[in-house]
């Protein structure tokens, strides 16, 4: 969920350590990016939200891209940025979060219909097809009439049959095992976890992260880290969770900046609080190799961690450059460690909340980072 928030806490403290030794931000900026997209009717109300990396099996310049627009359904692109497959949401569908999963199914929240559906790509063509099994269940409504109130499926993350699902305007995460009937996909719900939604500050006091009644702080990002067994959730205006798969025991990594603070009746912070350096929302997140990297919306910076120890490492933001602008306000992200050409490295693609020029009309998209830009070892 995309927001700006005026910045006026003080310098934030990370949970349970003393704050890392300021380092130089690395000069970061996009080598590729995607068609603007455009969140009016002239647009087909088109908004890019979550990114997903299909590596091709034998021919990695076929890879794919594969972006979600809400209304605007399925966007998928290649390495140089173009759009080579249009998917539509359908009537009543809202595309949120996207996933690649089992070498080839891509797997999307649909927040409209409170479903989840499936796509597999066939290598030889590079192309989507839905092999959504039919009247796929409901993933948190009871019936049609609660799915109309989109309390519904936001974000996900997936691994193997695994898929977790978080409900909008709640704490609920959903454990979901992906199944194949024939030549269909569909899901079966195994357990629910609810995070916190009141928290004990040092003083004493209770806090609740402000917000629309009868809405709770949800989770949006999510990655798994399968060599933990671990997912990490991004509750929006709390922070950043560490959940151990088996035992579902929690811990926050990193709390956003504006934890316990006061705010005033637009939930614009009025003083310091509690928290870390991430200003809330706390979003996207994804793993490439030794690192974890974590979007934080308010202020356009990402933040990498050790995937092992979860220590901090760098920031970083995406500024202007010679081929794209920069990126702001960015939701989703996801990255691959496998070479591609162009990005011998691997690829980091970010959603961009604020693309430029706008011309009057605007708009989002993703953009491509090659990953040595941001000096870290691969």
């Amino acid at each position: 969920m995309r927001r700006i928030i005026a910045l006026t806490l003080t310098s934030a403290v990370l949970l349970g350590a003393a704050p890392a030794a300021a380092t130089a931000e690395p000069g970061v900026t996009a080598t590729g990016e995607t068609p603007a997209l455009f969140d009016d009717d002239l647009g087909g109300n088109a908004d890019a939200d979550d990114p997903a990396i299909w590596v091709h099996p034998w021919d990695r310049s076929r890879s794919r891209i594969v972006g979600t627009a809400k209304n605007g359904g399925l966007r998928v692109y290649d390495l140089a940025g173009r759009e080579v497959q249009s998917i539509p949401a359908g009537e009543g569908g809202r595309f949120n979060n996207v996933d690649v999963t089992d070498g080839n199914l891509v797997v999307v929240t649909d927040r409209g219909r409170d479903q989840l559906r499936f796509y597999r790509i066939d290598p030889r063509t590079a192309r989507l097809t839905d092999v959504t099994a039919g009247d796929p269940p409901l993933l948190f409504s009871a019936d049609e009439a609660e799915v109309e109130e989109q309390a519904t499926g936001y974000g996900l993350a997936t691994y193997g049959s695994l898929a977790v699902v978080s409900r909008r305007h709640t704490t609920r995460l959903g454990f979901f095992t992906i199944r194949t009937v024939g030549d269909k996909v569909t899901y079966a719900r195994r357990e629910t976890l609810d995070l916190p939604r009141t928290f004990e500050l040092s003083d004493g006091r209770t806090w609740t992260p402000c917000g629309d009644p009868g809405e709770d702080p949800q989770v949006e990002g999510m990655v798994i880290d399968p060599r933990a067994n671990v997912l990490y959730a991004a509750q929006e205006d709390v922070g950043l969770w560490r959940i151990d798969l088996r035992t579902k025991r929690k811990r926050i990594v990193e709390r956003v900046a504006e934890f316990g603070a006061p705010t005033d009746a637009e939930c614009t912070p009025t003083g310091p609080g509690e928290g870390g350096r991430i200003h809330a929302d706390v979003e996207g997140a994804t793993i490439y190799e030794d690192y974890l990297v974590v979007s934080s919306q308010g202020d356009s910076r990402f933040f990498v961690y050790d995937r092992r120890t979860n220590a901090p490492v760098t920031t970083f933001s995406v500024g202007d450059g010679k081929r794209t602008d920069g990126v702001q306000h960015s939701d989703g992200a996801a990255a691959t460690s496998v070479p591609l050409p162009g990005y011998p490295k691997g690829l980091l693609v970010l959603h961009d909340g604020e693309n430029k020029p706008d011309d009057g009309r605007t708009s989002t998209n993703f953009k491509y980072v090659d990953w040595r830009q941001l000096g870290l070892r691969s």
